[in-house]
């Protein structure tokens, strides 16, 4: 699946398959250009003693890098993940339980972080988990030209002075959660949130057309 942009840059090609793992309740393998995640979910379901919440579900996520042991890095990008999950999923109608998610790398050629959530997204779609709505997140890059680049890859993203991950949600497209590395402007801040935000519907169209042809082979 192609997406295209009015303003002339594109998202990278997009494509997804469900259900290549048999043990998650809900799993996808999402292709962003080059770059690769599989991510799988479990639950919710039991929960460990002392790991269990009261009043909401215990939201844990696990990042698999493609080779090695995960280090520090890993770990930080663990939380990122779980924070942002945090604040889409409905914990609270699953008291004392957990929801594991599960992010493989297969491929980082650029962009990995907002693949990795539009991956998580569509995991949990997959294993039916209720959100209060769905996220969708688009990375850019800002080059030594301070020209926009949308959905940059891993040499793109080195030469750039700044990159810059929206996360947005659509229930009233606002942004619900900005991850950032190097310096940039206040103006130039506004003008990559604006072309994230209007790549951010083509990713949405994208899990709702993947959804609609998972559910007609189904049937």
């Amino acid at each position: 699946m192609e997406i295209p942009r009015s303003s002339g840059f594109q998202l990278r090609h997009m494509m997804c398959e469900f259900g290549q793992l048999s043990r998650p309740d809900g799993d996808v393998t999402v292709f962003q250009g080059d770059t690769s995640v599989t991510t799988a979910v479990y639950g919710p379901g039991e929960v460990r003693m002392n790991k269990e919440i009261l009043n909401k579900a215990t939201v844990e996520t696990v990042f698999k890098p493609k080779s090695g042991l995960p280090g520090c890095a890993e770990k930080m990008f663990e939380r990122t993940l779980r924070n942002t999950c945090e604040t889409f999923l409905l914990a609270a109608l699953h008291p004392r339980s957990s929801i594991s998610i599960i992010v493989q790398e297969i491929q980082d050629s650029g962009s990995f972080l907002s693949c990795c959530v539009n991956s998580c997204c569509l995991a949990l779609l997959d294993a039916s988990v209720a959100m209060k709505f769905l996220v969708a997140a688009v990375t850019c890059a800002i080059d030594s030209e301070e020209c926009i680049i949308l959905d940059p890859t891993v040499k793109q993203e080195k030469d750039s002075c700044a990159v810059l991950t929206f996360v947005f949600e659509n229930k009233d497209d606002s942004i619900l959660a900005v991850y950032t590395t190097g310096s940039y402007t206040v103006q130039q801040f506004q003008q990559c949130s604006q072309t994230c935000g209007e790549a951010s519907k083509a990713v949405f169209d994208f899990y709702r057309t993947s959804i609609e042809k998972k559910l007609s082979k189904a049937t």
